[in-house]
């Protein structure tokens, strides 16, 4: 599977490249975000590490266009670690990020976490629940006949609970299955990815389908109850 590095430090790329490689991985490696959007367009990445900090288009920007060209996940790398700018790198379309400096292992291991997840599998193709489709093979997903565009991590999640309908699904549960490794008790990941479906797929007179159980975690269901939100 290939890589695209795109970072404007010189010693993280060499870094990086040289690691993915011994594992495996087919590397491509840009310094700027014009370079790395050149390079994702032409090769089609299987997965991208960005850099959030660099001259002319940051990592912000970068992604909002791939986001725009393909589905494919993206791994941010900062070295800033406030909610705020995590929220940031998720808003504008990131799957995951990882603060600086980072162990080397522990990355390695969300690049194979992401492409785990992303890799063609013999999983049911079409899977419904009440006017929600959701099609594992086109990564497309109609309510109401009307089509909503989600990113990786957003149709990941959705495709967790129309595989676990009616059941509720904890935080921990959520993150092994999603995320695959734990974020910590204060990371508020979930709560974001939540508002995110729940504003895509909650419009109009459109029933209300994931809820929040407290002090339990979440459940997809149509029918409302004294312990649910």
């Amino acid at each position: 599977m290939q890589i695209l590095v795109v970072d404007d430090d010189n010693e993280i790329i060499d870094m990086l490249a040289r690691g993915l490689r011994f594992e495996g991985y087919d590397v491509r490696t840009a310094l700027d975000g014009d370079t790395a959007l050149t390079i994702f367009r032409e090769s089609a990445p299987d997965l991208v590490l960005l850099d959030v900090m660099m001259p002319g288009k940051n990592g912000l920007e970068v992604c909002r266009e791939m986001r725009k060209i393909r589905d494919t996940p993206v791994v941010m790398l900062t070295a800033k670690d406030a909610v705020t700018d995590r929220v940031a790198g998720l808003d504008s379309g990131a799957d995951d990020y990882i603060v600086k400096p980072f162990a080397f292992d522990e990355l390695l291991a969300r690049v194979r976490a992401h492409l785990r997840r992303t890799a063609p599998g013999d999983s049911q193709q079409v899977i419904q629940f009440s006017d929600l489709i959701l099609n594992t093979v086109t990564h497309e997903v109609h309510r109401s006949g009307q089509l909503i565009e989600l990113t990786s991590k957003e149709f990941e999640l959705l495709q967790l609970f129309m595989l676990n309908p009616r059941k509720v699904l904890s935080r921990e549960v959520i993150y092994d299955k999603v995320w695959g490794y734990d974020f910590g008790g204060e990371s508020n990941i979930i709560e974001v990815y939540i508002r995110y479906l729940r504003s895509k797929l909650d419009t109009g007179n459109s029933p209300k389908l994931i809820r929040t159980v407290r002090g339990v975690g979440y459940v997809m269901k149509e029918s409302d109850n004294s312990h649910e939100e």
